[in-house]
């Protein structure tokens, strides 16, 4: 072989190296969604928010056994509202599945909005949200009735979580109608369990509630009525997600927003959840009854 053909022969090889390497970046360069779950070995992790409230751990508990079973690993993560915001703004987590919206959690929305993705899309429609009396109280039926008869609970509030949007809307209530009552925060079971031991001994309690919400079918409660509407009206429920979370799990991101649930639908999967020893089986036994429904999300 001459010097010539030689060298060309070199350059030919050096050639198909440089083909060969821009090949295997190219290929290289998919998201962590379809180098993982679509081939069932995904060791990225998707992690959840998850607050201590009923709807929420059983909506959590029904991604885990949706996601899971597409080939996905979930973990949660227990977050005050707070908390789970930051996290979500520093990429520490990737989805908080519950933000109620414009009223509730609007003080959220308004410091992160720029660095936390806000969904558009809507998984309940027709939450409500306002202040809640046993509905043998009859003399207080509306929030303007409750100095007048503030003797009755002890001038107390019984709330839950501080930080949560509720409890900050909840502050504002207590100025807009000039309430002589203090705020008590604590957590959502301590917040159950007073209403439990007030409705057993029929006494009177008022606390901030939420609808959907297990609560209301176990004891007869009523919404007091809100004339200056600090509460808002009708509520929805969103879902955020971290910045980046849409490229990496194009896939999961779509199913979050194809993702609707009805009253029924919400009341019995939180039944199911609360009433099973382990959350997680009971969310995938609402799963098997209602496989149509989820196969809307998923597909």
């Amino acid at each position: 072989m001459n010097k010539r053909n030689k060298e060309l022969s070199i350059m030919l090889v050096l050639l198909m190296l440089a083909l060969l390497t821009a090949c295997g970046s190219t290929s290289g360069e998919t998201s962590n969604e379809q180098t993982g779950a679509e081939s069932g070995v995904n060791e990225e992790v998707i992690t959840i928010g998850q607050i201590n409230w009923a709807e929420n751990i059983a909506v959590t508990n029904m991604w885990k056994a949706l996601l899971e079973d597409k080939g996905y690993n979930v973990e949660f993560s227990i977050l005050s509202m707070g908390a789970m915001m930051q996290a979500l703004e520093t990429g520490d987590l990737d989805v908080s599945l519950e933000i109620w919206l414009p009223v509730q959690d609007a003080n959220y929305f308004e410091t992160y909005k720029d660095t936390v993705n806000f969904s558009e899309s809507t998984w309940f429609d027709n939450a409500k949200v306002g202040l809640v009396v046993p509905t043998y109280v009859e003399e207080v039926n509306s929030v303007e009735d409750l100095n007048e008869h503030k003797e009755l609970f002890d001038g107390e509030i019984v709330g839950f979580d501080p930080g949560a949007g509720t409890m900050d809307v909840t502050e504002q209530l207590i100025q807009d109608y000039d309430l002589d009552f203090e705020l008590t925060p604590s957590s959502e079971p301590a917040m159950l369990s007073e209403i439990q031991r007030s409705v057993e001994n029929e006494k009177p309690i008022v606390a901030p509630l939420w609808s959907p919400h297990s609560v209301f079918s176990k004891y007869d409660l009523k919404f007091l009525e809100d004339p200056q509407s600090t509460y808002g009206g009708i509520e929805k429920i969103h879902h955020g997600t971290r910045h980046g979370f849409e490229e990496d799990y194009p896939k999961v991101n779509d199913w979050f927003k194809n993702w609707k649930m009805d009253d029924q639908q919400i009341g019995q999967l939180i039944d199911y959840v609360e009433s099973a020893s382990d959350p997680l089986e009971g969310a995938k036994k609402w799963i098997d009854e209602n496989q149509a429904l989820v196969n809307e999300w998923v597909k």
